[in-house]
This record gives structure tokens, C-alpha cells and sequence, in this order.
């Protein structure tokens, strides 16, 4: 998963566009009676990747969400799940979406929830599904509304992982559990990945822990696209330059400054890179943390998106949906 860029000339040369698309969005925008919740946004997740979408409350992660499970339909642009349309069948088939609600039948035991799982799913693993569920020591005949709710969290993890699917949607999924449960099913989330070439798409406020299981990124501010692309390139294309000892502003040019930072953690400017530099001395490559509040809180900074993660015109979903058509 290390998809570190190189530099050399004048700035960062980044990892070019490879493989299958998860899911490609041209365009894309809905917007609602009070306005518009996303416009104009563009990009794509290459199959395979664990990726981290971000953003404040309202920013437009649950409406991106929700146009890529076929729960909204766009006002603007199109979305396509592995070159399908969303709520076609075979986008269905191969995703699982887990919502923050993780809506589950009350009056069902464990065992009827996962046995319903098994018979709405081609492909269920009830193997995994049952590990999930024993690792966390939840009994099998218990009635899911006399469950707690980290409980009912890992049976809604068990039913997504047990589905099988290409492309797990997530929902702010371990908002209500304690630190180590959380730590614990991100440890599976990223085996499960990495061991069947599982595509996720997981939202969260939790930015220090994102790093632990990411590798692809996703930012979204005021309805647009701040950042998409690999974490180690979108890192690599910043530095942190100290502050000098004697309060001067450290000389920059001719990076572009995206934040001034004080404090809280590290002081310092948070640089986009204009030309290549040898970290050390006065400039440190920034954590994931440190690059996704700085874009967070300057929404005046220009958005970056990596080549990887960018798409063609709208025509392309157009052409390629017509050509399965021809095709099939």
C-alpha cells in the first residue's frame, strides 16, 4: 500500500491513474431545497483501497454516501460503483453499506440476524461473520435489543464483512465504541481488506486513527473536493517548516503556505510544495492529521487532487455504459 511520490523539477510528480475504479463520480451534485449539500465534484477511488472520507458536519460525506448506495439520486453529473450505475444489480451485489443508525430487527437473536444475512447474500461468509461477532464475546441466542451498543455495532460489522462485498461503505461506524473495541475492528477492517482486495470507503471525525488504516484519502468542505488522492503522496506534497528560535517567519518561497500553525501540536507553516526539498533541518513531512485539519480550517486554499484520482469528462461514464450495453 506504500504509493510514496518522487520528486524532482518543479514539484511533486504523482503515481499515475492504474487499475479498476471502485467508484468514479464526474461532476456529481445534489442539492436540496436549502442548497446545494455537493457540486461539481470529481474523482475517482481505485478499486482495492481503504480510504478515509473527511469533513465537518454538513460537508457533504453522508450525501456522497448516499449517492454511491443509490439512497439519492443526483441533481448534477453521475457516479458509477465498479462501471455500474448505483442500484443496479450488480452494484448492489457488490456493495455493503453500514450506516450510523446500523438499523437491525430488535426481535431477531444474533443467530436469525446472521441467518438472514445468509440467506439475502450469494456470496456470505458465515464464517467470518460468526468471528466477528465470538471475538467480541456476544452471545448468538441473544435478542439484538437487549444488546448494548458496541454490541450491536460489531453484529452490524458482522453483516457487512459477511456479505462479502467488493466496495464497505461506512458511516461513522465505531462513533459508540470505547477506544480498544474500536482499535480492535479496525485491525479487521484492514486484514479483511488487504486479504480479499476488499474496496472501503469509511467515514469518520477521527483523524489520528484514520491513519492507522488508510492509504487513499478523501476531503470534502463546503459541498467541493479538497483533497483526493494516495496519503503518502498528498503528504509528500507538503512539508511543516519550524518556526526559527529567534519569532521570524521562516522564508517559504516558493512554496504556497496553507496554514499558520500555533499552539496546538507542532508550530510552524504548513506548506504545499512548490519545488523538491531534503526533509530535515527547518522542514518535516506533516502527519495525516496535521495536513487534513490545516485544509480543513483554510477553506481558501486551493484543492488538490492527485492525477490518480482524477477522471475524464462526463462522456466517458457515458461511453462506457453504452458500451456494456452493446456488449451484453
Amino acid at each position: 500500500m506504500d504509493h510514496a511520490a518522487t520528486h524532482h523539477g518543479s514539484g511533486t510528480e504523482f503515481a499515475r491513474p492504474a487499475g479498476e475504479s471502485a467508484i468514479q463520480a464526474q461532476g456529481l451534485g445534489k442539492r436540496y431545497r436549502r442548497g446545494w449539500a455537493l457540486r461539481n465534484v470529481s474523482f475517482r477511488l481505485p478499486a482495492g483501497r481503504v480510504c478515509g472520507l473527511v469533513g465537518p458536519n454538513g460537508a457533504g460525506k453522508s450525501t456522497l454516501m448516499g449517492l454511491a448506495t443509490h439512497m439519492i439520486r443526483p441533481t448534477t453529473g453521475a457516479l458509477r460503483v465498479f462501471g455500474a450505475a448505483p442500484g443496479s444489480t450488480e452494484a448492489v451485489q457488490r456493495t455493503a453499506f453500514l450506516t450510523q443508525e446500523k438499523p437491525l430487527f430488535r426481535r431477531f437473536t444474533v443467530a436469525e440476524t446472521l441467518r438472514l444475512g445468509r440467506e439475502l447474500n450469494p456470496r456470505w461468509d458465515q464464517e467470518v461473520a460468526e468471528g466477528i461477532v465470538r471475538a467480541g464475546q456476544v452471545p448468538l441466542e441473544a435478542r439484538i435489543g437487549t444488546l448494548s451498543g458496541g454490541q450491536r455495532t460489531r453484529v452490524a460489522f458482522a453483516l457487512a464483512f459477511g456479505k462479502r462485498p467488493d466496495l464497505l461503505i461506512l458511516d461513522e461506524p465505531m462513533s459508540d465504541l470505547d477506544p480498544l473495541v474500536r482499535r480492535e475492528l479496525m485491525a479487521t477492517l484492514r486484514t479483511e481488506a488487504a486479504q480479499h482486495g476488499t474496496t472501503v470507503l469509511v467515514s469518520s471525525h477521527m483523524l489520528a486513527e484514520l491513519e492507522y488504516i488508510c492509504d487513499y484519502l478523501l476531503v470534502i468542505a463546503n459541498g467541493g473536493l479538497r483533497l483526493a488522492g494516495e496519503v503518502n503522496e498528498l503528504r509528500a506534497a507538503h512539508a511543516l517548516f519550524a518556526v526559527p528560535a529567534d519569532g521570524s517567519s521562516p522564508a517559504v518561497a516558493p512554496h504556497r503556505v496553507i496554514e499558520s500553525r500555533g499552539g496546538e501540536g507542532r508550530p510552524g507553516l504548513l506548506v504545499r510544495l512548490g519545488v523538491p526539498i531534503e526533509y530535515g533541518g527547518p522542514a518535516e513531512p506533516p502527519t495525516l492529521e496535521e495536513l487534513l485539519l490545516a485544509y480543513l480550517r483554510s477553506p481558501d486554499a486551493p484543492a488538490l487532487i492527485a492525477p490518480g484520482a482524477r477522471v475524464g469528462d462526463i462522456h466517458d461514464i457515458i461511453t462506457h455504459d453504452r458500451t456494456k450495453a452493446v456488449t451484453a
